[in-house]
């Protein structure tokens, strides 16, 4: 296991805490993690284009004019793809994107991003928020503490409802849940924020 600084709110030190190195200290897997990420943003797509054959497209049930004599190539119907308002050819219909991805590639892609951000040292643990009230000035200074500049992903517990709302307005952080935590997240992140309670494990993680 790897150590790290445990830090109070105010940025001073509170100690040292050992990171799980299942979870911390892995080599990263970059190509799991890229097929990872990959079938969770194919997940998030809609699907829900779609365009009309010619056979769902009103009207031309009418032959527009007689098969011989007028010197124009024959035509049988004005909703065929290459008429103004016909249908359309080979057009994408509804779908799924979604990949099956296997449940430990999935545990490994996350380890892996974590380990990454350990490494760089990206990775802080706070020994508790303890705010009083709600309050965002607070959880913008408690940032600033702990030195934490740019992108940062806070896992909180959802029971905490004053350091949830604390945070919730600031734009530069996201808010997650430990059993939602997820290597696209983590790798978007510049810096990864637990409290002692949050801290995943690997018996947390599902092992």
């Amino acid at each position: 296991m790897s150590s790290i600084t445990l830090k109070s709110r105010d940025g001073k030190d509170a100690g040292s805490l050992e990171l799980d190195s299942t979870v911390f200290g892995v080599q990263p897997n970059v190509p799991v993690m890229h097929q990872v990420v990959t079938a969770q943003l194919a997940a998030r797509r809609a699907g829900t284009q779609s365009t009309k054959t010619r056979s769902e497209v009103a009207g031309g049930g009418k032959k527009p004019f007689k098969q011989k004599g007028t010197g124009n190539a024959r035509q049988g119907s004005t909703r065929a793809p290459h008429f103004s308002g016909g249908g359309v050819a080979l057009g994408p219909k509804p779908r799924k994107y979604g990949q099956k991805t296997p449940k430990k590639m999935i545990q490994l892609a996350l380890r892996s991003a974590l380990s990454d951000r350990a490494a760089e040292g990206k990775v802080v643990v706070v020994d508790a928020w303890n705010f009083s009230s709600p309050k965002t000035k607070d959880a913008k200074a408690a940032l600033v503490a702990l030195g934490i500049d740019g992108k940062a992903l806070v896992v909180v517990d959802t029971n905490d409802v004053n350091t949830v709302r604390s945070f919730l307005n600031l734009p530069n952080v996201q808010l997650i849940e430990t059993r939602e935590l997820n290597a696209y997240d983590v790798l978007c992140s510049d810096y990864v924020v637990f409290s002692k309670s949050t801290l995943p494990t690997s018996k947390k993680d599902g092992e």
